[in-house]
C-alpha cells in the first residue's frame, strides 16, 4: 500500500521543479513554508525566510539562459525527499555562482528537503559546478 504522505511529499517537490522550469518563480515557492530555510553551502548561501528565497530565485533565474533539467533519481521519507538531478545552462548574468558570465555549465545537483505536511520546510541544495 502507498504512503499517502510520502505520496505528497514526492508531489510536492514534482510540483516545485516544474514551477521552477517554467519559470514560475512565484508558484515554485508556494510550496515553501512560511519558515523555509533554503541553503547551498558550496556557494555560502542561506536564506531564512519565504521572501528572502523568492529574491533569490529571481536572481538565479534571471542568471540562467537555455536551462535543461534531467533528473537521476527522486525518492522520500515522510519527512524528508531526496533529489539527485542535472541542470545545464548558459550563464547570461551576474549570480553568486563560481563561473564566469557567457559559461555554458553543468551542475550536478543534490538536493535534501525537509517537508512538513507536504510542504518544503528546508532545502538544501548540494552544487556541483563544471563549465561544458
Amino acid at each position: 500500500m502507498e504512503n499517502p504522505v510520502i505520496k505528497a511529499n514526492l508531489a510536492a517537490v514534482e510540483a516545485h521543479f516544474h514551477d521552477e522550469g517554467i519559470n514560475e518563480v512565484e508558484k515554485a515557492c508556494e510550496l515553501y513554508t512560511e519558515d523555509i530555510v533554503w541553503e547551498a553551502p558550496a556557494r555560502n548561501l542561506r536564506f531564512v525566510n519565504k521572501q528572502d528565497v523568492v529574491d533569490n530565485y529571481r536572481k538565479m533565474f534571471a542568471s540562467m539562459k537555455d536551462v535543461e533539467f534531467r533528473n537521476l533519481e527522486r525518492f522520500a521519507t515522510e519527512d524528508r525527499v531526496v533529489d539527485d538531478s542535472i541542470i545545464r545552462f548558459k550563464l547570461i548574468g551576474p549570480d553568486c555562482i563560481p563561473v564566469s558570465i557567457g559559461s555554458e555549465v553543468e551542475v550536478r545537483l543534490v538536493h535534501i528537503f525537509e517537508m512538513r505536511e507536504a510542504k518544503i520546510a528546508k532545502e538544501i541544495a548540494f552544487e556541483m559546478w563544471k563549465v561544458v
